[in-house]
């Protein structure tokens, strides 16, 4: 038997035997006696009666252990051409003091903290800070609009906000302060205080009496220690990209979040302590808390946070620059990322300016990668591509190929197989398993492993609405997809873009493969139009590769006749419009849902999360 089916099987036979072993790789104040309370169904506990701290487990125990010299974080920010480098024992001792500083403004042990910053060093030192003395830290994405701000702060309420005088992109400074109190200023809940950092490229006006400067209250502050906290104990809540209505707010706990990350990190990505671990994300995403902040460092690596995008800091060779300057070992990023690169610099021309031998791997997750993307970074890069599966709900990888464990054959198009706890299942509207190849609603059986949300912040009745009251007994997805033959799990569509075509099911995913496989597109998406005939119709949204010649009607008709040749006319795929954008969140999610209504001239919401507006209306009039 392989080591992967080994060890899968293991965990799915044997959880607590298993999770137990795993739990030895963490540091516990108190050791657990118990491995599962599952007592309590739907709301299962890991570790219950255990005991530790995160920070201590991050910070403090490398210290301790050797380490205290060693680069934990490199901040690394091209848009104010900085690149500053900490210590272990440096990050230890700047976070236990801004925990001084939150337990002088009444921070303790349970109270709630907003984090509205940009990726800059104190947005970690504020989260492990956090953790450091039991407050449970929201870290909202730097420059949400004031309206969605003040409905997580309303959620949250938190007794403390920590934010930052502005963020900057490629060519403009954005002002934090004035949306911060305008969504103070809509919000019913009001924090107790508010710590500001001032950047040199912008200064805040401070409101008296509630407004404290980062830099002097530092100053002033004593360090504190960590505190032992349970492992079931909240470490932080995440709200889910496109909140509207009732905030999502993800919940995490301290210790089977620890214990499933410091895994990862070794089996499934195949780093050791002392290496370079770059997650190209931002941590006001689920992937910056896991794989900027606290995976890499709960495992002794050194940390890259990158203030920057992929293209225009200053072109498509910045993050070539990255991986040659500090020496990368594992790149891990969204697939948008790299399409933006291969649509800047088709030939990987750029490539050849860097010395890239220090990259063992590329990881990819945040949207489903296709087949042409993972064979063009293959190809350029030399290293091997994973395209793996996981959510702001489970917090790491649902599905993954275990290079540390056992690389099995790579599949374009596939998020390769289950992860270790995660009992993935296909099933069919009545909840039936479905056989390899046919393609259903994808759902993990319950408990969940550790490291997965336990609940919504407040909100268990929300948790069990949104996730478990599909399928009795397990958690729903909300993705289409099937596995195969071998056990390779094909992720799809989200479940709401799997459309109907007279009668057929068919998954836009597949179709959006055809279209991103033609030599000149550079991304694509598909979605569902409604149809009279018909109920619906695809159409296909494309962008082009930068300096395309080719007539852009000649493409259109070649992209219609590879759908048609690969899926076959029952697609009913006529329509293709070609755009210099499509709509993204500003983690890199393609706005599909979105895009629908507007082709169907339905009323919809401007997302929260949107990178752009503008687009918006020129989709809207390609659409009339």
């Amino acid at each position: 038997m392989s080591d992967y089916l080994e060890t899968y099987q293991r965990s799915l036979e044997h959880p607590e035997a298993f999770w137990s072993d795993v739990a030895m790789d963490i540091v516990w104040d108190k050791p657990f006696t118990r491995v599962l309370d599952n007592e309590n169904p739907p709301f299962y506990k890991w570790y219950p009666d255990g005991k530790l701290n995160t920070c201590f487990n991050a910070l403090d125990r490398h210290v301790e252990n050797g380490r205290a010299d060693q680069v934990a974080l490199i901040y690394d920010s091209p848009v104010t051409e900085t690149i500053k480098r900490f210590t272990y024992r440096e990050l230890r001792d700047l976070t236990a003091i801004f925990a001084g500083v939150l337990n002088d403004q009444g921070v303790v042990k349970g109270d709630t903290v907003i984090i509205y910053m940009p990726m800059v060093p104190e947005a970690v030192i504020a989260m492990l800070a956090c953790a450091r003395i039991g407050a449970i830290h929201s870290v909202v994405f730097g420059g949400f609009a004031s309206n969605e701000l003040a409905t997580r702060i309303n959620d949250a309420q938190p007794k403390v906000i920590v934010s930052a005088s502005c963020g900057i992109e490629i060519n403009r400074v954005i002002e934090y302060k004035p949306l911060l109190d305008a969504a103070i200023a809509i919000a019913s809940h009001k924090p107790d205080a508010c710590i500001i950092l001032q950047r040199p490229q912008s200064k805040a006006q401070m409101i008296e009496g509630r407004d404290v400067d980062w830099q002097k209250a530092s100053a002033a502050a004593k360090a504190v220690d960590c505190v032992s906290l349970a492992a079931t104990d909240p470490l932080y809540i995440l709200y889910t990209s496109g909140t509207t209505g009732t905030p999502k707010g993800v919940m995490r706990d301290n210790g089977g979040h620890a214990v499933a990350l410091k895994w990862s990190m070794s089996n499934i990505y195949d780093i050791k302590p002392g290496d370079v671990y770059w997650c190209a994300s931002d941590v006001g995403w689920v992937v910056g808390h896991s794989y900027i902040v606290y995976a890499p460092l709960l495992h002794g690596c050194t940390s890259v946070l990158y203030e920057g995008k992929p293209v225009g800091t200053p072109d498509a060779g910045a993050f070539w620059r990255v991986i040659e300057q500090h020496k990368v070992n594992l790149l891990f990023t969204a697939p948008t990322a790299f399409r933006a690169i291969k649509r800047d610099d088709p030939d990987g021309k750029l490539i050849k300016n860097y010395d890239l031998s220090s990259l063992q791997s590329l990881f990819l997750a945040g949207e489903r990668c296709d087949p042409t993307t993972i064979e063009w970074a293959e190809l350029k890069l030399n290293v091997p591509v994973i395209d793996h599966w996981w959510q702001t709900e489970t917090g790491w990888a649902i599905t993954a190929n275990c290079i540390g464990l056992e690389k099995f054959p790579v599949k374009h198009g596939s998020a390769a197989r289950p992860m270790p706890g995660y009992n993935l299942q296909v099933l069919d509207e009545k909840g039936h398993a479905l056989a390899a190849g046919k393609m259903g609603k994808m759902a993990l059986k319950l408990p969940l492993p550790p490291g997965c949300l336990q609940t919504l912040w407040k909100n268990d009745q929300g948790y069990i609405d949104a996730y478990l009251s599909v399928y009795d007994g397990y958690y729903i997805t909300w993705d289409a997809g099937y596995i195969d033959e071998d056990g390779d799990v094909w992720v799809m569509s989200r479940l709401g873009d799997v459309i109907n075509v007279a009668g057929h099911r068919l998954s836009t995913g597949a179709m959006e493969e055809v279209l991103a496989a033609h030599p000149d597109v550079a991304e694509c998406a598909v979605i569902g139009a409604n149809d009279e005939l018909k109920g619906q119709v695809p159409v296909g949204l494309v962008i082009l590769n930068s300096g395309v010649s080719n007539n852009h009607e000649t493409i259109i008709n070649e992209l219609i006749a590879r759908v048609r040749n690969n899926i076959g006319p029952v697609a009913a795929f006529k329509r293709v419009i070609i755009l210099n954008r499509l709509p993204k969140t500003r983690s890199g999610k393609i706005l599909r849902g979105t895009m629908k209504k507007i082709a169907d001239g339905e009323t919809y919401n401007i997302p929260a999360t949107i990178d752009d507006v503008t687009i918006l209306d020129e989709i809207a009039e390609a659409f009339k």
